[in-house]
């Protein structure tokens, strides 16, 4: 399935659309199905307030996220560090051209890191899922090189998915041998990316970084907020997705 595809029926599975046709069913329903009607428009209220607040939509992504990685002897080594791509900063104004998004960013600050402490190779994965000139692992070896001064080995450039990445990455490492890797991406996002590298047959020691943490809970935390309800939206992704991978395995 088509990159523009899937996130097309993505779009209709996760709010805000979901919620949007939720109340609009109810206001087609009001004078045949009254007691229905209310229904369908209370749940989109309360589903709406209840995703937008930072409360639950952190705690909700905590869910998800796996513990961070903690080399301490054999069992935590690996052959290679293999990084998810995260998106594209398009059209930077500031830069002149296209960059690596902020989800990119993160990952490849950790990738840095790791490598300086491991001195394994890294492998980039990420395509051009939109059709567009430059890949975002091209985007974020650039990134690592001069602005990290990190050493890329290996730059896969024809994945637009996890599912993707994966296989496409086992092809390229499994001529040089790896199977053994540090898998990079956000917390988040490590179950639906352990899950699929671990098909494509690799041993995977999870790296995960950007975690979800507050500085403190108070009134705010309970106040709904548009940051918050992305955070949501972005967890019923990761659910969806799982799920997806799952049935098609």
């Amino acid at each position: 399935m088509s990159w523009i595809l899937t996130n097309f029926v993505a779009a209709f599975l996760l709010p805000p659309l979901s919620l949007l046709l939720l109340g609009l069913a109810g206001l087609l329903l009001w004078h045949k199905r009254p007691r229905i009607a209310r229904a369908l428009l209370s749940s989109t209220v309360i589903l709406l307030w209840l995703l937008s607040t930072p409360f639950l939509a952190d705690a909700l992504l905590q869910t998800l996220e796996v513990r961070p990685l903690v080399l301490t002897d054999k069992a935590t080594t690996a052959d290679a560090i293999v990084v998810l791509g995260g998106g594209t900063y398009f059209n930077a104004p500031e830069y002149g051209n296209d960059t690596v998004s902020n989800a990119s960013l993160e990952r490849l600050r950790y990738a840095a890191k790791l490598h300086r402490i491991t001195g394994k190779p890294i492998l980039l994965t990420g395509g051009t899922p939109l059709g567009n000139n430059i890949s975002e692992a091209a985007l974020m070896k650039s990134v690592l090189e001069l602005e990290f001064d990190t050493p890329v080995k290996w730059v896969e450039n024809k994945s637009d998915n996890t599912l993707e990445n994966a296989r496409f990455s086992y092809r390229l490492l499994q001529q040089s041998g790896i199977k053994r890797i540090y898998l990079v991406t956000h917390a988040w996002h490590m179950p639906r990316s352990l899950l699929v590298f671990q098909a494509a047959e690799f041993e995977v020691i999870p790296a995960p970084t950007a975690y979800t943490t507050r500085y403190k809970t108070d009134l705010m935390t309970f106040i709904p907020n548009a940051d918050a309800f992305f955070n949501s939206r972005i967890y019923l992704h990761e659910i969806i997705g799982i799920l997806w991978y799952r049935l098609k395995s």
